[in-house]
């Protein structure tokens, strides 16, 4: 009875160790990744594999896990003084976007790569902060965001890390320079202002002109114009006042000719004409050249005319009398 009661005991005791053993080794041989982490297996301190995001089973006491976080992970540095190239001391502050590529690189290459990142951004932003002057640094963040990515992947590959990007956070100049700049400032938009005002006032002057100009050609055209009108009409007249006296000459010389004059006729007309030059307030008396034959005609046609009474006598008769 005794027997059976100290194998009673023994087997619980033995069931007892062996649970303890059990729940002792489970944790150590299963283990369980989460997603977006990989797990870095070391057998008897060397490496051994990778394991996915899942379950895992490991040999207890032989294996030793540590998990790598393989996501993009943004990392903001603190605030740095940096000089640049003109001897200004300015305050940086960076973010690195870094991530994990090859995690036994990351875990055997460098005792902890989020410090060696670190490290290597400060290094990094005095090295090309100090390539160029302020102005440059306050323009120009692409570019130096392109310069620190470029230089800080020649390092990082090395440790399995690729660095997607770095942002400039802000670029703090010491409170002089930013008053320098703000008067800068002040000085450059005084001087775009009267820039521009004087090439306003220039290109006033220059329109005015460029009026007063367009306004005299036309007024010449106009001007002219005129004269080209005026000069058309007084020879449109000049024609009229020909064709109407050339009209008139033909008339009367066609009428004279249907009349068949006689020279005594034509004696009475230019003795006619004759005395009404006489009376004309003329001071010059144009005599015809031919005025001998005139006065002869003039003797004859009184001879003719001799026996007419006195009544009926004409002033050109009068004219041939005196």
């Amino acid at each position: 009875m005794a027997i059976d009661r100290r194998a009673a005991v023994m087997i619980t005791i033995v069931t007892l160790v062996v649970a303890g053993v059990v729940l002792l080794l489970i944790p150590r041989s299963v283990r369980i990744v989460q997603q977006g982490l990989v797990g870095v297996v070391k057998r008897l301190g060397q490496f051994h594999s990778i394991r996915p995001s899942g379950v895992t089973f490991l040999i207890p006491f032989v294996d030793n896990m540590t998990t790598i976080d393989v996501r993009e992970t943004p990392r903001t540095g603190d605030r740095q003084e940096v000089i640049t190239k003109d001897n200004v001391s300015v305050a940086v502050n960076a973010t690195i976007f870094s991530q994990v590529v090859e995690p036994r690189l990351a875990l055997f290459s460098v005792s902890n790569y989020l410090v060696a990142i670190d490290n290597q951004a400060r290094t990094t932003l005095r090295a090309v902060f100090g390539s160029m002057s302020l102005d440059d640094a306050l323009s120009q963040r692409e570019r130096i965001n392109a310069q620190l990515q470029a230089q800080m992947e020649v390092v990082t590959d090395k440790w399995g890390v690729r660095i997607h990007r770095i942002e400039i956070v802000d670029i703090a100049p010491p409170e002089q320079i930013l008053r320098a700049m703000a008067l800068q400032k002040t000085a450059d938009q005084e001087k775009r202002a009267a820039i521009l005002l004087s090439e306003g006032q220039q290109q006033s002057a220059i329109n005015v002109a460029e009026g007063a100009k367009q306004a005299a050609i036309k007024n010449a055209e106009g001007e002219r114009q005129a004269q080209i009108l005026r000069a058309e009409g007084q020879k449109q007249a000049a024609i009229l006042e020909a064709e109407g006296r050339s009209r008139a000459i033909n008339a009367v010389y066609s009428a004279i000719h249907d009349g068949h004059p006689d020279p005594e006729l034509l004696a009475v007309l230019q003795l006619d004409t004759l005395s009404r030059f006489a009376t004309s307030p003329n001071a010059k008396i144009v005599v015809p050249f031919e005025s001998a034959g005139l006065l002869g005609a003039a003797q004859a046609l009184r001879s003719v005319l001799g026996a007419v009474p006195s009544a009926n006598h004409t002033p050109a008769l009068e004219a041939i009398g005196a």
